[in-house]
């Protein structure tokens, strides 16, 4: 009996694994990050079973480079948006308008999750609806709200006390 596409599959994930994770390992300094690469790696080369039944490990190493310079320009950008919030900061508080409230969210937003922070840049930085963000993120509109609620709640338990909402409308 002929292997199946799934019987394929597992025997070609099971023979590159190792050396795709032990490449992306070499680049990326969290290992959850670089399970995960791994991991899309593998996503990528089931979806394009149908045009490369057999890709090699060539192809696979190739697809793993594009991922974590995926990987490299999202620390960049996050970086860069952390600068941004200091350098609104120090402009801030040069005016002495907010008592320390910028950097206190500044600060707040560093905290969170890199993908708690993503969605809420998304909604408020870029003003994304729920449908542009779930388009964004490729979810769906009901995952994108969890996910967007989730965030709120995780950067209101991260700011000071006195800069939390009350509750009061």
């Amino acid at each position: 009996m002929a292997p199946t596409r799934q019987d394929s599959f597992i025997a070609l994930h099971e023979a590159f694994k190792p050396r795709v994770l032990g490449y992306v390992r070499r680049r990326i300094s969290s290992d959850q990050t670089a399970e995960e690469i791994a991991a899309d790696v593998f996503r990528i080369a089931w979806q394009k079973r149908v045009s490369d039944p057999d890709p090699s490990i060539g192809w696979l190493l190739n697809v793993a480079r594009n991922l974590i310079g995926n990987e490299y320009r999202s620390r960049a950008r996050a970086a860069q948006l952390q600068d941004r919030l200091r350098d609104s900061e120090t402009l801030k508080c040069q005016g002495g308008d907010d008592d320390g409230a910028h950097a206190a969210i500044a600060a707040a937003l560093g905290r969170l999750r890199e993908k708690d922070r993503e969605i809420l840049q998304l909604a408020y930085w870029e003003d994304l609806n729920l449908a542009e963000i779930a388009q964004v993120l490729s979810c769906k509109e009901a995952t994108a709200r969890v996910r967007l609620h989730r965030a709120r709640k995780s950067f209101e338990k991260s700011l000071p006390p006195r800069l939390r909402p009350t509750g009061k409308d």
